[in-house]
């Protein structure tokens, strides 16, 4: 990133700010190398997606939330994870299927969460699947009185799917507190997002369901920082959904198993100048926010804690057999505990301070008779009540006798021996 593009956004960020997102890039990265060594070992049991390169866009919006904040990520956002307080060893005994995971074993990829301390939703293997889901969280809080804002991510690809659409038109009109953040990496799987998106920019797919939405450069941590601090701040607002564009590329393929032969070099090279990590460390030097000592405390720093944690995570076991029949359905509070958190007062939802008359007048519709005799809104623009009268009064028409036509044979004019 240009020095001078970003120094314009740094007023409101302190020091140990900057060099937070520059610790949580750095173990987002750190993070995943170590977990490509345990796949090229067979230590990983799953599928392993890397987000080499987009490391900006997962810790720079989910820095921007608050701690009563929800999220719900995708397989690129482990620095999400992170920056929610998800410890490395979580990650790694996750992906090994080790009985000390989050799951106890059960999955071995990022399909985990933590809804009673972290807020955090497991992914959904379904792209686009979160986005209703979170809209529902966002309404909940609101519901309960809590001041919190949802949000989850979604890449170019998973933006053509139906339940996108849904989702944000859902999360429109009820203008629930969501944030959106829309990865493009210029490849959904080996498609290009020129080949399935008739768009340049991705943001104004937001205009169907008329909310705001903000375009930002992906490898630049403060630009996306700053974007999404002031997306969350609006939608905890009440100013409804807002949908981020944030422009990046995917350095490498779809998952581990995937070469990515079919990315062109010059674009790959063209992206790798423009790293994420380099830029935001040229950045910080130039504002001597950053120099070779605190660098080094900060490598040393990753270093301990991912040797510690993978350590754990290679010395865990494997759950024993007799738990796979265990955990399968919830039952209940041996299962889990969580209660809804009322910060508002219940009986503001109850009746009477609830109750409303059950009939709705909306500018430029009318109310008129129903076939139960009651007045309701009908859709004939600004006309009068239709006249009511007592349902069991209204007699349904005779029917009319049906007529019996009688059919006659056709009749025949030729003769015989006519030609």
């Amino acid at each position: 990133m240009p020095a001078s593009e970003t120094r314009a956004k740094t007023g409101k960020l302190s020091r140990r700010q900057y060099l937070d997102l520059y610790y949580y890039m750095r173990l987002n990265r750190e993070v995943e190398e170590t977990m490509t060594r345990l796949f090229r070992q067979n230590k990983i049991v799953g599928g392993l997606y890397a987000s080499l390169g987009q490391e900006a866009i997962s810790v720079g919006t989910a820095y921007a939330l608050e701690k009563q904040d929800w999220i719900a990520p995708m397989i690129r956002n482990i620095g999400a994870l992170l920056v929610k307080g998800v410890p490395p060893r979580d990650i790694f005994t996750q992906h090994m299927a080790k009985y000390t995971s989050p799951t106890r074993g059960k999955d071995g990829t990022s399909h985990f969460g933590d809804l009673e301390n972290l807020h955090i939703v497991s992914p959904i293997s379904m792209l686009g699947d979160l986005i209703p889901v979170m809209s529902g969280v966002a309404m909940a809080g609101r519901y309960l009185g809590q001041k919190i804002v949802a949000m989850t991510w979604i890449g170019d690809g998973g933006s053509s799917t139906g339940v996108f659409h849904e989702g944000l038109n859902l999360a429109a009109t009820q203008k629930a507190a969501l944030v959106l953040i829309l990865e493009n990496n210029l490849w959904a799987y080996s498609t290009p997002v020129r080949r399935q998106v008739p768009l340049e920019n991705l943001a104004d797919r937001a205009k169907a369901y008329g909310i705001t939405s903000y375009i930002v450069d992906g490898n630049d941590v403060v630009a996306v920082y700053t974007t999404t601090k002031g997306a969350v701040a609006r939608a905890r607002a009440g100013e409804g959904p807002i949908l981020i564009e944030a422009k990046t590329f995917r350095r490498r393929g779809h998952a581990q198993h995937d070469p990515a032969e079919y990315v062109p070099k010059e674009q790959r090279a063209y992206w790798e100048k423009r790293d994420p990590i380099t830029l935001y460390e040229k950045f910080l030097t130039g504002e001597k926010l950053l120099d070779a000592k605190v660098k080094k405390e900060i490598e040393d720093k990753i270093s301990a804690l991912l040797e510690k944690d993978r350590e754990f995570a290679e010395n865990s076991p494997f759950p024993p057999p007799e738990f796979a029949s265990e955990g399968v359905y919830c039952t209940g509070d041996d299962c889990h505990k969580i209660r809804p958190r009322w910060e508002r007062p219940v009986d503001e939802l109850l009746p009477p301070k609830s109750s409303v008359e059950p009939v709705w007048t909306v500018d430029g519709f009318g109310r008129g008779a129903a076939s139960s005799g009651v007045s309701a809104p009908i859709h004939f623009g600004d006309v009068t009540a239709g006249a009511v009268k007592p349902a069991a009064s209204a007699k349904p028409p005779a029917k009319a006798a049906p007529k019996l036509v009688k059919k006659h044979p056709p009749k025949t004019s030729a003769r015989k021996g006519a030609r």
